[in-house]
């Protein structure tokens, strides 16, 4: 135990001796500072009075708001960048542990508000209408008015729940915790995320090891990625749970031979958000790999791949009726699409809409925009079977990856945390060159995003512009300038598994 704890110890020292660290840091706690502004803060919080105390709560939040959460956002791009494995191998420097650096650079997002979502005050709302014996999947958070319905935001008020009731009990439990303080509710929405990532930063180095792909490189891009950093510390989405538990199934399934196992978990995961069944098909062919499309070979596969989907179905359905919840959650399927966002599918559908409603073709304002979506519905089921047919008998990770990754675009709404769904095994399924770069870019493509939008909430517009095109000029830096050749030195050919 003490020559743990020592080993621990020293890899914190290693990591606090990097500038690159510090810089992570630096970066987070500005967005801390940029997290208390009207466009993080609901009306109701606390942290209102506080400022006002201190005569901050003007037009001066604003600008710092914006200021400190763009900044900020730069800042931590500039120190992942730099905390990449192979410019540290280039360089003759020390690898660091990813944990370690994860501790210091994510440090202040831990003790402040919610940042970039207001996803965990909706939390809180839920496990306070279970706690006066209001049914999240069947009313709103505006239900029962006063400060826990007013912290959520007002879009979501009056819709019903739509995730699993694992997750809406552990709201419940951290609002009992809590003393059923409403903001304080929110921040304690991060217990649960932490654990989350911490299943994650113990189990994608071990899933990297055991496919031979470096668990460094991995880690950075998996772990240390900002999206990560931002939204399951930051931002406390519940996805992390989902995320964490669906990486603990399929390491079971790899490192016990035992698919049926990881099954029973990834049961566990769909019951705090139900795209984690999803894995669950994947789980025999890691232990098994299907080969050959001859009929019983395949007949064999199909009743695998629907017996391990059954396991995590059967895990789901007990704990939704164990939980007195139920299966409400199916009334809610369409609530994450309510909000407009860049989704391809929505976009394009906006993008079509447009000269409809110029020229007063469509009475209801809507039609092109629902018939995109619809299509993008299609689009990620063929894509999925399509992954499928190529991926899911001989690289079942593959799949799993690439189908998360597809979905998510495919979705009527796109944030930036879905894309973790599939990125954290992005690394290893080995991409390309090309691959990697465009999920290098598409990570800073949607955390800017969610910053500019954060920051024009704010009211300034020329300082978003400003700001944005800093971390435009980072990632040109750092990725897009290098040849192409370069930009998969941190994830080498198979190595020996230990």
């Amino acid at each position: 135990m003490r020559s743990r704890l020592a080993g621990a110890l020293a890899d914190l020292r290693t990591a606090a001796s990097s500038r690159a660290v510090w810089a992570g840091f630096v970066g987070s706690l500005l967005m801390l500072l940029g997290s208390l502004s009207p466009a993080y803060l609901p009306q109701a919080s606390p942290v209102w009075d506080v400022l006002r105390g201190l005569g901050i709560d003007g037009p001066t939040t604003r600008v710092i708001g914006t200021v400190a959460t763009l900044l900020g956002l730069t800042v931590l791009l500039e120190s992942w960048f730099r905390l990449r494995p192979s410019r540290r191998r280039a360089a003759g420097r020390r690898q660091l542990r990813h944990w370690a650096v994860l501790a210091i650079v994510a440090l202040p997002l831990v003790f402040g508000p919610p940042i970039f979502s207001h996803d965990a005050y909706s939390y809180a709302a839920h496990g306070w209408l279970i706690h006066n014996n209001f049914d999240p999947y069947q009313v709103g958070p505006g239900t029962l008015p006063g400060y826990y319905a007013d912290q959520v935001a007002w879009v979501w008020r009056e819709t019903t729940a739509p995730y699993g009731p694992l997750s809406l009990w552990l709201s419940h439990g951290i609002v009992i915790l809590a003393r059923f303080d409403p903001f304080l509710s929110a921040v304690l929405m991060r217990v649960p995320a932490l654990i989350g990532v911490g299943l994650i930063g113990v189990l994608v180095p071990r899933i990297a090891r055991k496919v031979g792909v470096d668990p460094a490189a991995a880690s950075w891009f998996a772990v240390l990625n900002p999206i990560l950093v931002i939204d399951f510390i930051g931002g406390a989405h519940n996805d992390s749970q989902m995320v964490g538990l669906m990486l603990l199934g399929i390491w079971l399934a790899m490192r016990y031979g035992a698919w049926w196992l990881g099954a029973l978990v990834v049961g566990v995961a769909a019951s705090i958000k139900q795209p984690a069944f999803l894995a669950a098909v994947a789980l025999p062919f890691l232990v098994t790999p299907w080969v050959s499309w001859r009929p019983l070979p395949t007949l064999v596969a199909a009743a695998k791949a629907t017996a391990s989907l059954a396991i995590a179905v059967g895990v789901f359905a007990g704990i939704s009726v164990v939980s007195g919840l139920g299966f409400g959650w199916v009334n809610a399927i369409e609530v994450p699409g309510m909000v407009d966002t860049v989704s391809p599918f929505t976009v394009l559908g906006h993008i079509v809409q447009f000269p409809l409603n110029l020229l007063g073709l469509d009475p209801g304002g809507r039609t092109a925009i629902t018939v995109s979506r619809t299509i993008g519905w299609i689009a990620a089921g063929v894509g999925i079977v399509y992954f499928a047919v190529r991926h899911l008998g001989r690289r079942p990770l593959h799949f799993v990856s690439y189908s998360f990754l597809w979905f998510a675009f495919c979705a009527p709404a796109i944030h930036s945390w879905y894309l973790l769904w599939g990125s954290v095994l992005l690394p290893m399924t080995r991409p390309s060159t090309r691959a990697l770069r465009w999920a290098i870019v598409g990570t800073v493509i949607l955390l800017g995003y969610n910053a500019m939008n954060f920051g024009i909430r704010n009211g300034w517009w020329l300082l978003v512009f400003i700001l944005f095109g800093a971390t435009y000029w980072v990632v040109h830096t750092h990725e897009l300038s290098q040849p192409m050749d370069e930009a998969l030195d941190e994830i080498p050919e198979p190595q020996a598994t230990a």
